[in-house]
């Protein structure tokens, strides 16, 4: 498949020289995803942007039987790279998460008869989809093309912030369609549409909305869609299911050229000749807020019709982001990794706000973004841990814009908490902790977030102190959540412990004496479910009673949130010398990473837990999940700093890859990736909303960080290889470092990080 612009030139070019390439777009391969699943998308897009164009492969159901359908968890992206059919072209897209939604306004170019379903994968000729080949499909930034066997239509996707764009070449024929699906989505079910409307303006001009009931409780999508081309006829197919209520619409034949459109399940067809060769186009706007500014988004981004300026427009702006960081790398295969994944860290968070700055804000009132730009899916879960900190580098301004959307997400919240999942003027509540505590405070203490501090501690501590949320009240009481409060009682536990740590260090940093002991006491709470006679973290009643049938290896049902007690008894980013000792010192701790890194976990030990897979696990070590992205950084704390160099640079060559598999795990909204860049680049943050970044060990030979006010920030590794795993010296603008720690005014000043690297561990 060719994934990569320019690949062959790419494979030609001496190793010495790619540094020196300017265009960097050429390195970024979207097809790149979760091994086995299609958690990333392939389509098009800006970077952060609202719409994200992209093929979606099937129309798996959320359930079958009224029992949940496991096969729909393959399809969180919408794309498959295994499947042999597209269903069509859908322009909203989550990005290598766990769950899903979106999948919004499926559009798709047929030939001949008219058929209104997508029929089926292995008879895909009983409906509208299509056979294709990976040898006829390329993926870019922000460009997406593939030929659809079986219309011989060529389909060419970009986009704008806000806008889709589609090309497509047909053949010729009285018979070429363009369908419209509006029932079509990511994790769909039947009571998942809740409305839908379409007016049929003129023969080009379409705007309309659509209501859902997903993963986001309330989500309103409005949308305006234009035709180059005139259609010569159109018409609708409505819902099955019909009312008891009839009204008197049926005085009109809705099916047939009916410009007033309204149901739960809407499809339409839009209908021309052609000539061989001839290329319509669409352009499909967005909006939270209404018809008119998804109409008004289309004017101001892409009044015109030509498709190849806005590619070119949109990869430069991407080329504008991964600039941000020039690498000198060891091999061509590392160039894909590093750029593809500076390309997974800036798709989500996605603008949420029209060109006028309005967006539908939680309270479901229409707000404008005043000084900031709104941003929404937050997988807080996931991206506090390193792609936020990363952002605090590379992109200040957006993730101070992230915070505020933070803010104003608890300004309008009835239930005064920041977001804990938040997407599409909703928050889904998935996962555990309250981790836009660790993005403000990391945002607020390395002076990237600018606003008013005081109203953010505020709302930190007013988070923290939801008594009704997941076992907070009980929390505050006993000192721990109770295993039969909660069924992730112990990593609910661990995580409300460091957002905890982290509210102490802003009230520390704003002279809250009080704020700050409250929470320092409880950022200790993590001690009370370690049981000395095992080892390890444990879940624990409400009477004090540590549970007794408890399994060490088990993913699923032991009180732990994807993740077993193996890896979550290391969640003590915040107090890693207090952990270490209260495990029995610096031999206990090196000897637990060891096994860690090098047991083995049986298949049958996270069979039941969907986010774990083989190709993410390292003997015990679940890389391909989050919780313990920061362990290996603990050889560091026992004083074997060579043995975390060398695992490092081992979950660098293990965990990614070139091709349609590349991620051992879910990219997570850009955690993934970020992980990949930080410890490539070698430092790591280990405990967001501290300033520090422990030393690692760097895989580039050179990484030049483009700063804001024009400075730059240097990482140079002399005797780099792929054996020249270990750190011999590492120096800060010349001076030795032998804490291995920088701070993030190190980095924010300017300078360099020089390191020395040798095929022989330094033991001292």
């Amino acid at each position: 498949m060719k994934i990569i612009k320019n690949l062959a030139l790419l494979l030609m070019l001496p190793i010495a020289s790619l540094a020196q390439q300017k265009n960097l777009v050429q390195y970024v391969s979207p097809i790149i995803g979760t091994a086995k699943m299609g958690h990333t998308f392939p389509g098009a897009t800006v970077p952060f942007g609202a719409v994200q164009l992209s093929p979606d492969t099937d129309t798996i159901p959320y359930a079958m039987n009224g029992k949940y359908n496991g096969d729909v968890y393959k399809y969180c992206a919408g794309y498959q790279y295994d499947d042999p059919t597209i269903v069509g072209f859908s322009h909203t897209h989550f990005s290598g998460t766990g769950h899903s939604d979106l999948g919004d306004l499926l559009v798709m170019p047929t030939v001949g008869k008219l058929q209104m379903n997508p029929g089926t994968a292995d008879n895909p000729q009983s409906g509208y989809r299509s056979g294709y080949s990976h040898d006829n499909e390329e993926a870019e930034a922000n460009y997406y093309k593939v030929m659809l066997d079986d219309p011989k239509v060529l389909a060419e996707l970009t986009t704008s912030t806000r806008v889709g764009f589609h090309r497509y070449t047909f053949p010729k024929s009285d018979q070429s369609h363009i369908i419209l699906d509006l029932k079509s989505g990511i994790y769909n079910y039947d009571e998942k549409n809740v409305w839908t409307v379409v007016r049929v303006l003129n023969d080009t001009l379409m705007t309309g909305y659509m209501q859902s009931n997903g993963w986001a409780r309330t989500r309103t999508v409005y949308f305006a869609i234009r035709f180059s081309k005139p259609f010569k006829n159109y018409g609708a197919q409505l819902d099955s299911k019909k009312s008891v209520y009839q009204g008197f619409w049926r005085k009109f034949n809705q099916t047939d050229n009916f410009a007033d459109l309204a149901g739960r399940n809407l499809k339409m067809h839009f209908d021309f000749d052609t000539e061989d060769q001839e290329q319509i186009q669409l352009k499909v706007a967005l909006s939270p807020v209404s018809m008119k500014n998804a109409l008004a988004n289309m004017e101001a981004e892409v009044p015109h019709w030509d498709f190849d300026k806005v590619k070119a427009d949109g990869q430069q702006l991407w080329e504008a982001e991964l600039q941000k960081i020039k690498v000198d790398l060891l091999a061509e295969d590392d160039y894909v990794n590093f750029y593809t994944a500076m390309y997974h860290a800036a798709l989500m968070p996605t603008v949420y706000m029209d060109v006028n700055g309005e967006y539908r804000g939680l309270d479901q009132e229409i707000h404008k973004a005043e000084g900031f730009t709104n941003y929404t899916s937050f997988s807080l879960w996931d991206t506090f841990r390193a792609f936020h900190p990363y952002m605090n580098i590379v992109n200040p301004k957006r993730n101070a814009d992230m915070v505020s959307s933070m803010m104003a997400h608890y300004d309008q919240s009835v239930l005064k908490m920041l977001p804990i999942w938040s997407h599409y003027a909703n928050d889904n509540w998935c996962m555990s902790g309250y981790h836009s505590v660790s993005v403000i405070v990391d945002a607020i203490l390395k002076g990237v977030y600018k606003g008013d501090a005081e109203a953010a501690l505020a709302a930190c501590v007013q988070t923290a102190n939801t008594r009704k949320y997941e076992g907070i009240g009980p929390y505050i009481d006993l000192g721990y959540v109770p295993d039969d409060v909660s069924g992730t009682s112990v990593s609910n536990t661990l995580e409300y412990a460091y957002d905890d740590w982290c509210i102490a260090q802003l009230a520390k940093h704003l002279g809250k004496d009080d704020v700050y002991a409250t929470f320092s006491k409880r950022a200790e709470n993590w001690r009370n479910l370690y049981d000395e006679s095992i080892g390890f973290m444990r879940p624990k009643d409400s009477k004090g009673k540590f549970r007794e049938d408890f399994d060490l290896l088990e993913t699923h049902g032991q009180g732990f949130i994807e993740g077993n007690t193996w890896n979550y008894s290391l969640y003590v980013p915040h107090n890693p010398e207090a952990l270490m000792e209260t495990m029995g010192g610096k031999k206990r701790l090196s000897a637990y990473l060891d096994s860690l890194f090098t047991m083995h976990l049986p298949d049958k030990f996270f069979a039941n837990t969907e986010d774990i897979t083989r190709e993410g696990i390292i003997g015990n070590y679940v890389h391909g999940n989050e919780p313990a992205h920061h362990v290996v950084y603990f050889y560091n704390t026992v004083g074997e700093a060579w043995k975390g160099q060398s695992r490092i640079r081992m979950i660098l060559e293990n965990q990614y890859h070139t091709g349609h598999d590349g991620l051992g795990g879910n990219d997570d909204c850009g955690q993934m990736s970020a992980w990949y860049l930080f410890s490539s680049m070698g430092f790591y943050p280990v405990s967001p909303g501290s300033d520090e970044y422990w030393i690692g060990s760097p895989a580039v030979k050179s990484a030049e960080i483009a700063l804001d006010g024009g400075k730059t920030f240097r990482i140079e590794a002399a005797n780099q290889s792929k054996k020249n795993v270990y750190v011999k010296e590492v120096k800060l603008n010349g001076k030795v470092i032998s804490n291995h720690k920088i701070k993030h005014s190190d980095i924010t000043n300017g300078g360099v990080l020089s390191f020395v690297m040798s095929s022989k561990p330094v033991k001292k």
